[in-house]
């Protein structure tokens, strides 16, 4: 016993070598293990292309339903919902909710990019609409990038913007719009623009910070895509048609970042982004219902 006493302490004193035991032992793949920015760059990739598939379902289906039934599937979180899937597995719900207020002070912004296009188009050519509603939105966007906004004067301002553009837009709002065949390259404009999208916004979150990321998830992508694709192929009246009646689902789309911001931090991301969805499909729905029963 006395002599197994030193041995122990001996054993205990001399270095041992650990990582080349660990690397030795068998179902060990950390020499295997892949890259942080290798795994990042992928999942990367899978996120633009999912986010992509789901914009070219929604502004098919624009394109064949008609101005109402296809400016309120281009307001559904076509873009912006996939975005803040991802958001939300990178950051906390805090981040999440921070971010959907900067989502509803853009998307009184989006309203004006409709509208302004809608009115150009009666008469003006594609790059005059397209310019002209870019160039509103982001001289608004650094307009308003100085005011400290809160949830109450976010609502406040959307309430103001989306009656005003309503009252605009009522008289563009029944133009017939004739069926289109899609072409394989406006599928890939479309895929490519909303993948682009979704890749700067879901790198740049961790630098540009949670109001910047939402205003970002809400650019509006789908919109100008639809504008760049049936302009020249069903007229600008018919394509402010769809933009008119865009203006209504963005109420409704504000109804559901409301929802967002209000129940991110109380009921944690994933259940408020799947209850901001319902919110956003039932306004959609509710809207048509009704426009449908005024028309009868």
């Amino acid at each position: 016993m006395a002599g197994l006493v030193p041995a122990i302490s001996l054993r205990k004193a001399l270095p041992c070598p650990p990582d080349r035991d660990r690397r030795d032992k068998p179902g060990d793949d950390s020499e295997n293990a892949m890259s942080p920015d290798l795994y990042f760059a992928l999942t990367l990739i899978v996120k633009m292309a999912v986010t992509a598939g789901f914009l070219l379902v929604a502004t098919v289906t624009a394109e064949r339903a008609g101005p109402l039934i296809g400016g309120l599937v281009a307001t559904l979180p076509i873009s912006a919902g996939p975005v803040y899937i991802f958001l939300a597995l990178d950051h906390d719900a805090h981040f999440i909710a921070q971010g959907a207020l900067g989502s509803l002070v853009t998307n009184a912004l989006n309203v004006l990019f409709a509208v302004t296009y809608a009115l150009l188009a009666q008469k003006r050519s594609l790059p005059v609409c397209l310019g002209g509603a870019f160039a509103t939105w982001l001289v608004l966007s650094l307009a308003i990038g100085a005011v400290s906004w809160t949830l109450p004067l976010a609502i406040a301002f959307n309430v103001v913007i989306i009656a005003l553009s309503l009252w605009v837009v009522h008289p563009l709002r029944h133009v017939r719009v004739a069926a289109v065949q899609t072409r394989w390259y406006d599928l890939v404009l479309r895929a490519g623009m909303v993948a682009v999208l979704v890749g700067v916004v879901v790198t740049l979150s961790f630098t540009i910070g949670a109001a910047a990321s939402g205003s970002l998830a809400v650019f509006p992508i789908v919109l100008s895509s639809i504008m760049i694709i049936l302009h020249r192929r069903i007229g600008g009246p018919a394509t402010a048609a769809i933009m008119a009646n865009a203006v209504v689902g963005l109420g409704g789309f504000a109804v559901a970042v409301i929802t967002l911001c209000v129940t991110a931090e109380r009921l944690g991301s994933p259940l408020a982004l799947a209850l901001a969805l319902a919110v956003s499909v039932g306004c959609n729905m509710l809207i048509y219902l009704v426009r449908q029963r005024a028309a009868a």
